[in-house]
């Protein structure tokens, strides 16, 4: 039986092309390539995940990989050992240690409190210009 509060999953075997849309919270362990909007929720990358979209969400949470900008009406939180290759726009952000980025951050101009992220918020950010090398 499932638990009511319990977020949908996608599980590592799961590959989705395309566009993924809901208004319940998210756990991607899989692989997602195209958009994903979830204007009201949570999504969960996991740390087997591989994104290759643009994110919209209420909260995020980057556990694995995530090739794509993320814009976030609340708060995105990049956990150590994540890969993040894009631009972030949300009204908050915390980086753990070990944790990987590349790209820019928008703390002032994100969505608005209230406001829900959109697919039209993420491409208005413009991808990271950022070369792909670590600096000394």
């Amino acid at each position: 039986m499932a638990v009511e509060n319990a977020p949908a999953r996608i599980g590592k075997s799961v590959m989705i092309r395309g566009e993924v849309k809901g208004s319940e919270d998210l756990y991607v362990d899989g692989r997602v390539e195209g958009t994903i909007s979830l204007s009201e929720s949570r999504l969960t990358v996991g740390p087997n995940a591989t994104l290759v979209a643009d994110v919209a969400a209420r909260d995020v949470l980057v556990l694995g990989a995530v090739q794509g900008n993320i814009v976030a009406s609340g708060r995105v939180e990049l956990r150590a050992g994540c890969q993040v290759n894009g631009d972030i726009r949300a009204l908050r952000l915390a980086i753990e240690d070990n944790a990987i980025f590349r790209g820019k951050v928008d703390l002032t101009q994100a969505t608005g409190a209230g406001k829900p992220a959109s697919i039209e918020s993420v491409k208005a950010v413009e991808p990271a210009q950022l070369p792909l090398t670590e600096e000394q």
